[in-house]
C-alpha cells in the first residue's frame, strides 16, 4: 500500500483544522467531522483497491536487437479488463546502461479500453541490456491510496552496431545511383586474377599470355584471355586503441567507426565488391578476409559486435605485417583512426606510406567538434582569447595533417564524427567512379 499526495493533502488539511481549533473553539466539531470523513474515504478507497485484484494486464513489446546510437521503439500495452475506473502510473525497470531512474508514465484506464504507451531508447554502448519488471501503480477515482502491480517482463536485448543507419544509407546510396544517367557497363580485356577463356592467337595478342600446353595439343598458338576483376577487395581497418575511446555526444570514436564500417560494408557488397575487416591496436583483433557471399555481412556484424576498446597505443608496424599476411591482391583500405597531433602522424607515416605503395589507402580521422565550438565562441576576457587561439592552432594542425598525407599520395578524410558514415560512403563511390579501385 502506497500513500498518494492526495492522502497527505487531505490529512494535512484535517490537522490544520485541529490546530486552528485551539484558538477558535467553534472549529473543533468541524475538525472532528472532517477527520471522520477522511478516515471513511480512506477505508472506502482501500476496499476498492484491495477487495479484489484489479483486472489489469500489461505487456512490453520491443525488438530483440537494438541498434547502437539510434532511437529504438519500446511499446507498453495495458488493458483494464474489469469494471472499475483506475488511474495508473507505469514505472518500467530499464537497463542500467541507460541510467534512467525517473521513467514514469501516467494515464487513465477506463474499463475495457486498451492503452498503448510508446517511447524510444538510445543505447550508446554495445552489449546485452536487461529489462526488469513493469511496475504499475493503480489508484481509484478517490486517489488516496495506490496499489503496486508487478508484471514479470524480464527481457534481454542485444545492442548491435547501427543496423538502422546501415539501411538508411543503403537506400540513399542506391537512390543516388538509380538517378545517374549515361552509365553503361564496359568490359575491358586485361591481365588480372579472373580467367575468362583460351582462344587462338591473333596478331597483337600479348605473347606472355600464350598457353604452351594448349598450343601443343592443338598444334597452334593458343593464348589465355582474362577480364578485369569486377569484384574489387575493400577492407575496413578499425583502430581500437586508446585514441578511439574519446566520446562525442555519448558515443566513442570507435563506435562511430564501427557503425560506419557496417554501413560501408553493406554498400560495398551491394556494389558487387568484396568486403573485409581488420581491427588492431597493440594486438591484432578481428580479421575477416574479403568475400562477396551472402553471409559476409552477418560475419562482419558479429565481429564488430564483439570488439572492445583497448588502453594501449596503436602499433602500425603490427598492422603492416597483418595486412601483408591477410591481403594478397591490391585492395582499397579504409583506415579508421585518429591523430591528435602532427607528432603522432609522423610516427605512423612510414608505415602508412608502405601500405599505400601496395594498396590504395584512405586514412579517415576525426575533427574535434568541441574544440571547433570553442574556436567559434565569442570572447570576452583575455583568457578566452588565449583558449581560442590554441583551439584554432589545433584545428589548423589537423588541416596540415590532411595536406601531409595527400603530399605522399595517401587519400585522407577529416570529418566530424556525426558525418563519418556519409563522408566515407561518398569517398568510396568517388574512388570507384574514377576507376581507382
Amino acid at each position: 500500500m502506497y500513500l498518494s499526495n492526495r492522502f497527505f493533502w487531505l490529512f494535512g488539511s484535517v490537522a490544520a483544522l485541529f490546530a486552528l481549533a485551539y484558538p477558535l473553539g467553534w472549529l473543533f466539531p468541524l475538525a472532528q467531522t472532517a477527520l471522520i470523513v477522511a478516515l471513511a474515504l480512506t477505508v472506502a478507497d482501500a476496499a476498492l483497491l484491495y477487495g479484489r485484484r484489479p483486472k489489469i494486464v500489461c505487456e512490453r513489446i520491443l525488438n530483440p536487437v537494438f541498434s547502437l546510437s539510434d532511437p529504438n521503439p519500446v511499446t507498453l500495452h495495458l488493458e483494464n479488463q474489469g469494471n472499475v475506473f483506475y488511474r495508473a502510473t507505469i514505472a518500467d525497470e530499464l537497463p542500467f546502461q541507460f541510467q534512467r531512474r525517473d521513467f514514469e508514465v501516467e494515464l487513465s484506464l477506463p474499463p475495457r479500453a486498451p492503452r498503448k504507451v510508446e517511447h524510444h531508447l538510445t543505447p550508446f554502448s554495445r552489449g546485452v541490456y536487461s529489462f526488469g519488471n513493469i511496475n504499475v501503480f493503480v489508484a481509484t477515482r478517490l486517489g488516496l491510496l495506490e496499489r503496486r502491480l508487478i508484471f514479470g517482463q524480464t527481457q534481454d536485448v542485444t545492442v548491435y552496431p547501427s543496423i538502422i543507419q546501415m539501411k538508411r544509407y543503403e537506400l540513399r546510396a542506391m537512390r543516388q545511383i538509380a538517378h545517374e544517367t549515361g552509365i553503361k557497363k564496359m568490359r575491358r580485356i586485361g591481365h588480372s586474377y579472373e580467367f575468362e577463356q583460351i582462344k587462338n592467337y591473333v596478331q597483337g595478342d600479348d605473347y606472355r599470355s600464350i598457353n604452351w600446353k594448349a598450343s601443343s595439343r592443338r598444334a597452334a598458338l593458343m593464348v589465355n584471355q582474362y577480364e578485369d576483376e569486377r569484384s574489387q577487395q575493400v577492407y575496413c581497418i578499425v583502430d581500437k586503441s586508446r585514441v578511439m575511446r574519446m566520446p562525442f555526444e555519448g558515443l566513442s570514436l570507435m563506435d562511430y567507426a564501427i557503425n560506419t564500417t557496417l554501413a560501408i560494408s553493406n554498400i560495398i557488397l551491394k556494389k558487387q565488391d568484396k568486403a573485409g575487416l581488420l581491427t588492431f591496436s597493440d594486438v591484432i583483433g578481428a580479421t575477416l578476409k574479403a568475400e562477396r557471399d551472402t553471409s559476409q555481412l552477418s560475419r562482419i556484424l558479429e565481429a564488430l559486435y564483439r570488439e572492445k576498446e583497448r588502453p594501449g597505443e596503436s602499433n602500425f608496424e603490427l598492422l603492416y605485417e597483418a595486412v601483408r599476411r591477410l591481403i594478397g591482391a591490391r585492395s582499397l583500405l579504409l583506415l579508421f583512426t585518429n591523430f591528435e597531433s602532427s607528432y603522432a602522424l609522423e610516427r605512423a607515416m612510414p608505415t602508412l606510406r608502405r601500405l599505400n605503395r601496395s594498396h590504395l589507402l584512405v586514412v579517415v580521422f576525426f575533427e574535434n567538434t568541441e574544440i571547433r565550438r570553442l574556436a567559434q565562441e565569442d570572447v570576452q576576457k583575455t583568457a578566452d582569447i588565449y583558449r581560442q587561439t590554441v583551439a584554432r592552432q589545433f584545428l589548423q594542425e589537423k588541416k596540415e595533417m590532411v595536406q601531409k598525407l595527400r603530399q605522399y599520395g595517401i587519400q585522407a578524410i577529416l570529418t566530424k564524427p556525426q558525418d563519418l558514415t556519409l563522408n566515407t560512403i561518398n569517398k568510396y563511390l568517388e574512388l570507384k567512379s574514377r576507376g581507382l579501385i
